[in-house]
């Protein structure tokens, strides 16, 4: 449940990065886990609030503090937590951790071909840039959550259908996805709420919750998996928007190419499993419940042009 954000807790945090005058708080769209709020100060500028509740230890925090401290020394533009007078990028509040993050104008990225070859070049940087020890080499959302949800079916003895099929399809794809794909750093949640764009320019990359090192061609399809699908039928042109713009910076290799339908699989399937997990497991919410089925939907439509190797 998203925490509420009052003109005393506003003024509050802005305080602690040696700001005055709160004139408003406005909760900004997405985040599912932790929220976002636009804090307009006396002057017209603007900050955003995070705040943290899905991380139960706050100094889990800094870890991801760390992560966009990181990218952005490596050029890529995201939104770095401000330094606070404790000295600390978080303030913490009734347990939760509290970041100031400046405004950056614009909205969610589009979906139209600029924007999308911009995030396909952004995308590749990313994966060029060296590793840090702040990045786990386990995805989240991905095998590590699988088995978190198998376990919970077997301790409970409630194999829904969705779990029993997701048990199958883990075994088939990790056979099926190859070791020694080249590595890089991912986002791994790359959905229009994770970035924000301008002119059809990527102005932002947002959120390092689920960042990872793992496989590169991963991330591009994930992307695909946020921005490429039009009233619930996929874009060829959007893929090859993103495509474009990731292989102006770097090329795939064979491997790559011939393991695209498996990872694109495995991130289509990721989503399905965070969605099932977030709100039919963890927190149970029936008007929420059938979210998932939107990804699960997608895995018997075909891609062909993702093997067309242009």
């Amino acid at each position: 449940m998203a925490i509420g954000v009052s003109l005393e807790d506003a003024e509050w945090v802005v305080g602690l990065a040696g700001h005055t005058g709160v004139e408003s708080v406005e909760r900004l769209a997405g985040g599912w886990d932790n929220s976002n709020h636009r804090i307009r100060l006396a002057g017209g500028s603007s900050l955003v609030l995070k705040i943290w509740q899905a991380q139960s230890v706050p100094e889990d925090v800094e870890t991801v503090i760390q992560r966009h401290i990181w990218i952005d020394g490596n050029g890529i533009p995201t939104a770095v937590p401000m330094m606070l007078e404790t000295g600390a990028r978080y303030a913490v509040r009734d347990g939760v951790a509290w970041t100031l993050l400046p405004f950056i104008e614009g909205g969610h990225l589009g979906s139209d071909a600029a924007s999308l070859t911009s995030l396909g070049v952004m995308m590749a940087r990313m994966h060029e840039a060296p590793t840090a020890e702040c990045f786990p080499t386990e995805f989240t959302m991905g095998w590590t959550l699988f088995e978190r949800m198998f376990a919970q079916a077997e301790e409970s003895g409630e194999w829904t259908p969705f779990p029993w099929m997701l048990r199958g399809e883990s075994t088939a794809l990790r056979e099926s996805i190859p070791a020694g794909l080249p590595q890089g750093i991912l986002h791994g949640d790359l959905f229009p709420d994770n970035v924000i764009g301008s002119e059809g320019e990527v102005t932002a990359i947002l959120d390092l919750e689920e960042a990872w090192i793992g496989p590169r061609a991963f991330d591009l399809v994930m992307a695909y998996v946020g921005f490429g699908w039009d009233g619930g039928e996929p874009s060829e042109e959007r893929w090859q928007a993103l495509l474009s713009g990731y292989q102006s910076v770097r090329s795939l290799t064979e491997d790559e190419w011939s393991a695209l339908p498996n990872l694109h699989r495995y991130a289509t399937l990721s989503i399905a499993a965070w969605r099932y997990w977030k709100h039919n497991m963890s927190q149970p919410d029936e008007e929420l419940a059938d979210r998932y089925l939107e990804m699960v939907e997608r895995l018997d439509v075909p891609l062909p042009f993702m093997e067309n190797r242009r």
